[in-house]
Order: C-alpha cells, then structure tokens, then sequence
C-alpha cells in the first residue's frame, strides 16, 4: 500500500528527501565566511577546548576502551545478583525460585529444544569384532553409542562392573586433549594417578566416558574446537552447549536406575560438569577438577570455552549455588595448563590456560556457601588442592557421598585391551563432522527463523505503521545482538585543533568524551565559503579494518578509499572521520573477547561514540542537524548496517564493500569465503543467524534512503549472494512500504574500495 500523504511529508520534513538528481561537482554556494573557526586564532574549532593529547590517539582509545571494559567486569561482580530471587525455605521451593536462571544458561549455553531422552546406550559391535575392547580388575571395557540431540550422537567407553553390582553410575569427562581410552589406562598419554575413570571403575562405579573434540589445530591455527565453536556461536548454539547435550543424554540414560549419578570432569570436563550439575539435579554429586575459579579469566581462555553473556548472570559462585543442596567437590592445581600466542598458525585465537590461585578458588567456594546458607549444611561443597585429577581423598570423599561403604583402589592395574582398538583420529573426525553438519543445518533453516522473528513481526502499511512495528525489533537488536550500556552519555567536553588547510576546506582533529574513560576521536573536514546561518549536511566517512581517519582523507590508503572525505568536503559537505577501534590486530580483538563475556560487543562501544558524535555535529553553526549520513567501506561498512540503525540521526547509509549474505559468510563452513577459516575470530556474532542478517539491518534504517556501492572483484563475497540479500532490500523498500527511490545499489567493475561515482550521486540527490 502507498504511504498516506500525511505520513509522506512528515517523512520528507524529517530527512530532507526531495526526488530531483543534482549533477554538479559542488553545489552550495554562500559568502566567504568560515563561521566555526574561533578568531583571531584558528587554532581551533569555536566552543571547543584546544585538544592537547600527544601521541597516537587512536592507540590511546584502545587502551581506554580496554580500560573502560576492565571497570565493566568488575562492575558486573556486584551487579549480578539483580538477576536472581533465591527462595531458601525449602528445596523444592529453592528449586522453583532459580528455574529461570537455569533456564537462561541454557539458552546462553546454547542448549536448544532439539535434546532427545537417551533410553540406551548401543553398544559398537560388528561382524568382525564385539564392542569389548578391554577388560580390567573387576570390569570390562566397551565401545558404545549414544543419541544426543538431533542427528548427533555422543561416543565413548563404558566401564561396566563384572561379577558385581555397580555402585553409583558415573559420566566422567576427560580435558579434550585426552582421549576415553587414555582416562581409562587402555592407552598411553595419561599418568595411572590421573586416570580417575579407571580407579573409580576399580572401586565399582559403573562409568561412561564421552569422547570431547580435541584442540589440535585442524587448518591455520584454527582448532577443531574452535572451528566448530565458530560457526556454531553465529547460529546460537556453542560446542560447550553441544557436548554437554551429549553429558545430560547420559544422566537421562543413568536416571533410570536406582543408583546415584554423579558427573566427575577435568579441565574442559570439569567446566562441563559444573555446567551439567547445575542445569540438572538429576545428578546427585559432581567434582570438577582443575578449572573452578577460572570464569573471572574467560574471555582469554580458548574462544571454544565462550558463552555470550555468561558474566553478566553467573560466576562460578553461583554456578555452584545452583547444586546446592546437592555434593560437590572442588579440586583445584590440577589445570592441564597451555599458552598459545598470537600468530600461532596464523587464525586461531590466542589463549590462556592456567591454575586458578588458591585465594579465588576459596573467595568462590565461600561465596557459593552463603548465596545457598539456610538450605543446606556448609559441606556440600568442598574444596581441595591436588596434584592431579581424582586423588586419593577427592575419591573417597565422593566414594562416601553417595552413600556406599565402598573403599578407594589405591593402585590399580592398566586394563588389557581386548582387540585392536578404533583409529581414534577416525572416530573423531566421525563426530567432529555429526556436529558441523548439525550447524550446517541450523545455518540452511534460519532464513526461515528470521521470517517469523522479524518480517512477520512488519506493518507495511504506511511509514507510520511500519516505525511503530520496527521499535520492539531496534531494541532485541540493541539488546540482544549489539549489547546496551546503560549508561547515561558523558557531557562531550569537545577539544579541537587545526591540522590541515588548502584553498577549499580547513580540517581539525576532535576528541569527545563518551563515557567515563571512553572518549571518541575523528577529523572533522569543513569546507570554504559557508554563508553567514547556511547549514551543510554532514558526510560521516567510517575506515575500514586497521584503519585511522588519516585512511579516508589523502593519499594514505588511497586505493581503498579514494580519500572520499575529502572528496566529499570538496562537493560542499561537511565530513567528520571517526576512528572505530578496530585497529591493532589482538588489541581490538581482545575488546571483543572481553565484552562478550558480559553480553556486549565492539559495537557497544562504537554505539555510543557515534551518537556523541553526532550530538556534537548538530550543535555546530554550519552543520543541517536533520542531514546526517553514514558512508563506511569495508569494516566501516560494517558499521553501516549496525550503527545507523541505533543512531536515529543518521538520515541516510551507505554500505560500501561489505554487504553481503552475512550469516552464510560468518556460519558456512562450505563458503570458500566464510570467515570461519580465517584470522578475524572476532567477528562472530552471537545467535546473529536466527535473529539479523544483513537484510534485516537494512529493514532497521528504512525508511530512511540505504544504499550498496559493490565490486565485481572483491572478494568478499560473490555478486549473487550479495545480489540475493539486497534483493529483500530491494522488496521492502520498493514493493511494501513504496519508496523504491530511496534504495539503491551501485554495481561497479572493480575491487574492494570505495566507486565515487553512484554513491556521490545518491548523497547529491537526497541532499539537494
């Protein structure tokens, strides 16, 4: 339908789009007067404070964003607990009151409604050989099978009592590095101190052992856990997520026995069985073993072992909390530790592995004990420094816990193996494929997820209508996706100086104070010969990955910009050059790694200095406050299709060497181009593939006018995967809400940069 006439002009008042094209190369005319230089000096910008900072500045604003984003982690120690409404009177009733934080880790973990109810276990037997595969001091050893979740099944060993009856039944979840039959002595790798499923099989437990992806490097530094991992945190799942579906299927298998179930997990297992025990109170006692303590830490731990907003709810106090009143059993000093710098192999995340001290791991434990003091005695949870996995006292105390007068194999023997065992490599690649096909399948259906989520959700009626509907989309995606600050906008305390002066223009740095600590930092270019009360529209000209201000104004950088801030200054318009804070390779990625954790990303940063940006552009003299537009290349491009639609005043966007079928580029593993194979493993987005692709972020600008400016060759994507997203743009703007013209793609025979030709078209016709 036709936008009503009333609507139409409301529209057109508000951002200045009238049809008729303008093809001059500077159209704005007036008396020479430069009405925002101070006199006699011009020195700097009038109502500004000389800016003094020495130095790279875009440097320092890494630091104080990295600085900003260390307050928020402590900050998000004190305000965690916003979050829960413990009811101590009973447990049952304690039950009830923390049934929605459980339900909450698990959608952060990712643990979707796709779990099946494990019945059996099958066991791995063929026609050449039975799925005895070893045989130990009162056990046997057997390969077995077990559906997890969707098509995805959990492999492992179950250690099955002989001639006796088991008394507790027991997951125990090796680091990913060791495989089942390391744990259980039948291989090499493992110390026979440290193989605790094999002494708790000695002592009569009957235990399974599942197979966790390994972090070998699978292409270019790229772990197999990571690799997975990647793709997976695009369509809202993680791998931890995934392999503790295949955990919680073995506890629905255990729990149909009158035994107790307990969960025992070290290193990467031991995270996993603090994350099971408190998800399901089916398990009755659960130790983790070298990794309680070590949250405070995760956004520099491996990348596999993210969970977006995991800080912002839960540490591991709490985590703990959640199992009370049931047992558990903390062993600390036993961390299978790793460094891996940057640069190993070229694309994999660096990552820390390490003890946690003494002094955190019982600030943890204390802290656990007085969130759940009144339901339970302090014993529950006890904690203990160990020299390995599973020692001695660690075993008897969980021996004891579950009620069975059974004594601790001190020694033990190795099992004898059966038959020749499966080529574990094969075994795993078997599995590492089941859950790459899974997100496979997740990545093909989300087109679907985000038709009912967001276009279903649009009233295209008129322009109205459709603004009304897009504000409960614009907040989930603030929300959810970007990440919110609330945080009140700091005064902007404006400091400027002149830097450069030609004939046609006279251009200043900035810096804008954002909030406490973080500031934005950018060049402001003003052209020559804006008349006495002549306002200009404004041209925000955003740099790409690693990029400065500097990148978009000369002759630096100019195959990938064409210095269109300057060329632009040079058709009449004002432009402002922010710098955005991913440049320094590691030392932005680390901001990302570090926001995530508290359910905040780059962009939450990027947000904000923006909208002080353009609060600030709107108090100048010479500046159209209601024309401001977005112009970004590349990782600026980026920025176009996320910041224009939180930063209201930007009145028009143009996307330039980005815009593409995003989720596919960041979630296929198929796509030569996917991101999932390369060094940017900050890019991924949380649950982006059922929520925002890049057609959905254009819905969030319009109706303001949106524009792609695409090469041929550049090669971050193909022209018909960029060609099918704009397609739904296209759609929107032209079929549904009837303002075709305001939409607009340039296709040009050329490569990853910026055109000038269509794009300065398109800014001369909707700023005439």
């Amino acid at each position: 339908m036709n936008p009503d006439s009333s609507s139409t002009t409301r529209y057109f008042a508000s951002y200045c789009l009238p049809i008729a094209v303008v093809c001059v190369v500077t159209f704005f005319t007036g008396a020479s007067a430069d009405v925002l230089a101070e006199q006699p000096s011009s020195a700097k910008l009038a109502n500004t404070d000389l800016l003094t900072m020495q130095g790279d500045i875009a440097s320092q604003l890494v630091d104080a964003a990295d600085q900003f984003l260390d307050q928020q982690l402590i900050d998000s120690h004190t305000s965690r607990e916003r979050h829960w409404q413990r009811e101590l009177s009973s447990q049952r009733a304690y039950a009830v009151s923390i049934a929605s934080n459980r339900s909450r880790l698990r959608r952060i973990l990712g643990i979707a409604n796709e779990s099946i109810a494990c019945r059996e276990l099958s066991l791995l037997a063929t026609t050449e050989h039975s799925a005895l595969v070893g045989t130990g001091d009162g056990y046997e050893v057997l390969e077995v099978q077990w559906s997890a979740f969707g098509d995805v099944t959990g492999f492992g060993l179950m250690l099955e009592p002989k001639d006796r009856a088991a008394v507790v039944n027991v997951v125990a979840i090796p680091h990913c590095d060791i495989t089942p039959e390391q744990l259980c002595g039948l291989v090499p790798g493992l110390p026979a101190q440290s193989q605790f499923a094999r002494r708790l099989a000695e002592s009569g437990c009957r235990v399974v052992i599942p197979l966790l992806i390994n972090r070998t490097p699978k292409m270019r530094g790229i772990s197999h856990r990571e690799w997975l991992h990647r793709a997976a945190y695009e369509m809202g799942r993680t791998l931890t997520g995934y392999e503790l579906e295949k955990v919680l299927a073995l506890v629905s298998y255990f729990d149909q026995q009158d035994l107790p179930v307990g969960v025992f997990g070290w290193g990467d297992g031991g995270r996993l069985a603090t994350y099971a025990a408190a998800l399901d109170d089916r398990i009755d006692v659960v130790v983790t073993s070298g990794d309680f303590g070590s949250l405070a830490t995760l956004w520099r731990q491996p990348l596999d072992r993210m969970v977006f907003s995991l800080l912002d709810e839960f540490d591991d106090a709490r985590l703990a909390a959640m199992i009370a009143p049931r047992r558990m059993i903390v062993e600390y000093g036993t961390a299978p530790t790793a460094n891996v710098a940057m640069g190993a192999g070229n694309g994999g995340a660096p990552y820390t592995i390490e003890d946690a001290r003494a002094d955190v791991v019982e600030t943890e434990v204390q802290a656990a004990r007085r969130l759940a003091s009144g339901l339970t005695e302090e014993d529950w949870l006890t904690a203990t420094k160990a020299n390995h996995p599973g020692h001695e006292s660690t075993l008897a105390e969980w021996l004891n816990t579950s009620n069975q007068q059974v004594s601790v194999v001190v020694d033990g023997v190795a099992p004898q193996a059966a038959r020749a065992l499966t080529d574990p490599q094969q075994r795993h690649a078997q599995q590492f494929a089941e859950l790459d096909r899974h997100t496979q399948s997740l990545l093909r259906d989300s087109q679907w997820a985000r038709q009912e989520r967001f276009w279903k959700q649009l009233d295209t009626s008129s322009l109205q209508a459709y603004e009304s509907s897009l504000a409960p989309l614009r907040k989930s995606f603030y929300d959810d996706v970007i990440g919110r600050f609330d945080l009140p906008l700091a005064d902007p305390h404006p400091r400027s100086r002149t830097i450069e002066e030609t004939d046609q223009w006279i251009r200043y740095e900035v810096v804008l104070d954002v909030f406490d600590g973080l500031f934005a930092y950018g060049l402001l270019t003003v052209p020559k010969g804006i008349g006495d009360g002549e306002r200009r529209p404004v041209v925000v000209c955003q740099h790409g990955l690693e990029g400065r201000p500097q990148s978009v104004i000369g002759e630096k950088d100019f195959h990938y910009y064409k210095a269109f801030a300057t060329a632009l200054a040079e058709r009449g318009y004002v432009t402002f050059a922010p710098q955005n804070p991913y440049i320094f390779e590691d030392r932005f990625r680390t901001l990302q790694r570090k926001a995530n954790t508290i359910g905040k990303t780059l962009f939450s940063l990027i947000v904000p200095q923006h909208q002080q940006i353009v609060n600030w552009l709107q108090t100048l003299p010479c500046v159209d406050g209601d024309r401001i537009a977005f112009y970004g290349l590349s990782y600026g491009g980026k920025t176009a299709m996320r910041v224009p639609p939180l930063v209201r005043e930007y009145c028009l966007s143009i996307c330039s060497a980005d815009f593409n079928e995003w989720v596919d580029k960041n979630a296929s593993t198929h796509n030569p181009r996917s991101y999932v194979n390369t060094g940017e493993y900050e890019i991924f987005e949380w649950n982006l593939g059922h929520t925002f692709n890049y057609a959905e972020m254009a819905a969030l600008i319009a109706p303001r006018p949106f524009m792609v400016e695409r090469g041929h060759s550049d090669g971050v994507a193909d022209d018909w995967t960029v060609a099918w997203e704009y397609a739904k743009v296209r759609r929107l703007y032209a079929a549904e809400l009837k303002i075709g013209e305001r939409t607009e793609i340039e296709w040009f025979d050329g490569p990853h940069s910026i055109n000038g030709v269509g794009t300065y078209q398109f800014l001369d016709r909707h700023f005439r």
